[in-house]
């Protein structure tokens, strides 16, 4: 892999050899950025040493209603950030490319409501400051991890960035895409492991848990796993969660719909409903002590939203 110093080129800011004379890092949502297990100035950590943090939600957002009442059962349940789309990427161009304007709109609601931290794709340079100024963290779909243009925006945002792994990337050409956004000036990069494509059908990709434990090696990085994109199946994705776990990773992002059978806007075969992400979460509380970690909380204990939720 090509990342350390060499003649014609300078070792890269995601190489771990590079980020060893400082420590591990921390991940948060605002302010400058600090090291893992401090607290970051003006926000609070987004990934952080020693916990394992869980994001779920729908595919795309729908109305304002299903959007809220999946935000709270997942918050309930021990999700620490909600997703969803509001710029849906498509390979079919008849496909539903989301609600845009009006998603974000919704998502903002949902925030005020609930106290949740949003994560949401941004699919161009021109929409950063648009979804900068609604989303908590900016994340980066598996088609774009290759759009230059928009790494070196989002590298200019001051908001917490998950990069998705192409479907048909390297871990050095991943990397390399991180390096974009961070010698713009954002150290605030999470790595996520989608699955890639390969000669399987049975799944919708091939979910490459290699890559937690080889990317913990090559950078300081913190990596996530998406197991609803990385096997296409319901019913693989509670095992791939827990796996992700094992493996390393330092959170999951989950999709989950209150309906996902009859949802019109997500991906239902690879969603959870409600209760089977609450019987996910009970297992990944289980599994935490076992791996030195516990469950990444939604906000600090003294808060309002966190006396309302207990």
């Amino acid at each position: 892999m090509g990342l350390g110093h060499t003649k014609d080129a300078p070792a890269l800011f995601v190489c771990r050899r590079q980020a060893a004379l400082h420590g591990p890092w921390a991940i948060g949502t605002h302010g400058p950025f600090c090291w893992r297990g401090a607290r970051p100035s003006g926000g609070r950590p987004v990934i952080e040493n020693g916990q394992f943090t869980v994001i779920a939600g729908p595919c795309a957002v729908e109305t304002y209603e299903t959007t809220l009442a999946c935000a709270r059962s997942v918050l309930n349940a021990g999700a620490a950030l909600f997703r969803a789309g509001a710029y849906k990427p498509r390979t079919n161009p008849k496909s539903f490319q989301g609600l845009g304007d009006k998603g974000l709109e919704i998502l903002e609601a949902v925030r005020r409501e609930t106290g949740i931290r949003i994560v949401t794709e941004v699919m161009e340079p021109g929409l950063v400051e648009k979804v900068a100024a609604c989303a908590d963290v900016l994340q980066i779909g598996t088609r774009n991890m290759s759009n230059f243009p928009l790494l070196k925006e989002v590298g200019k945002a001051r908001r917490p960035v998950i990069l998705k792994r192409g479907m048909a990337a390297t871990l050095d050409e991943l990397l390399h895409a991180a390096e974009y956004i961070l010698q713009e000036g954002n150290e605030h990069v999470i790595l996520c492991e989608r699955g890639i494509r390969t000669f399987e059908t049975y799944t919708r990709n091939t979910l490459d848990l290699s890559a937690v434990p080889a990317l913990k090696e090559l950078t300081h990085l913190p990596v996530i796993v998406d197991p609803s994109h990385g096997t296409g199946r319901r019913s693989l994705v509670p095992p791939m969660a827990l796996a992700s776990l094992a493996a390393g990773a330092d959170g999951i992002m989950v999709e989950v719909h209150p309906d996902p059978d009859r949802s019109w806007t997500s991906d239902g075969k690879q969603s959870l409903d409600l209760a089977g992400f609450e019987r996910l979460m009970e297992d990944v509380k289980r599994l935490l002590p076992h791996f030195g970690k516990e469950l990444a909380p939604a906000w600090p204990k003294r808060t309002p939203h966190a006396a309302r939720l207990a």
